[in-house]
């Protein structure tokens, strides 16, 4: 449609959506630009180089490369400070970090005291990504390296990726 109106477009698009309760799909939002969490999941399986896609794109020839990704799962876990998505409190020490283990550990809100510690900064503080051979594998490292991490008022979902499990 962008083409046909002469607004051709070359880039991440990116669409939020949610199952509504019939199970139909509904549109939350279109962004040109990579989302998080969402892109904390994807990325990490890619295996092809993701400037030589960059570089396709902006000369048009997206087309001519091949885009390899693993077969691997994997689930992103929110951890937020308390009160969010209301008011949260900012500067609360971080601890477990260099426990997490397997998991990736994509910071969101967080900064560095005077003295160099992690502390939060934001309502989502980290996002903390398990990889495994399937969804459940996947599930099960994000939420054992998010159980290392701590800070007061820590706060996630425990339901994440479980719609996949049933």
């Amino acid at each position: 449609a962008m083409v046909a109106e002469g607004r051709s477009f070359s880039g991440v698009l990116f669409a939020g959506l949610m199952i509504s309760p019939d199970g139909k799909p509904k549109t939350i939002e279109f962004n040109a630009r990579f989302g998080d969490p969402e892109t904390q999941v994807v990325l990490p399986r890619l295996r092809s180089d993701l400037l030589e896609i960059f570089l396709a794109v902006a000369e048009g020839r997206l087309a001519d490369i091949d885009i390899e990704w693993s077969d691997e799962a994997a689930v992103c876990v929110v951890l937020a400070s308390q009160g969010y998505p209301g008011t949260y409190p900012k500067g609360v020490p971080i601890t477990g970090l260099a426990e997490a283990g397997d998991g990736l550990v994509f910071h969101a809100g967080t900064a560095r005291d005077e003295e160099g510690r992690w502390i939060t900064n934001g309502g989502r503080v980290l996002g903390i990504v398990g990889r495994g051979a399937n969804i459940a594998e996947a599930r099960n490292a994000a939420y054992a390296s998010a159980d290392k991490i701590h800070f007061a008022g820590k706060q996630n979902r425990s339901d994440i990726a479980m719609k996949a499990l049933i």
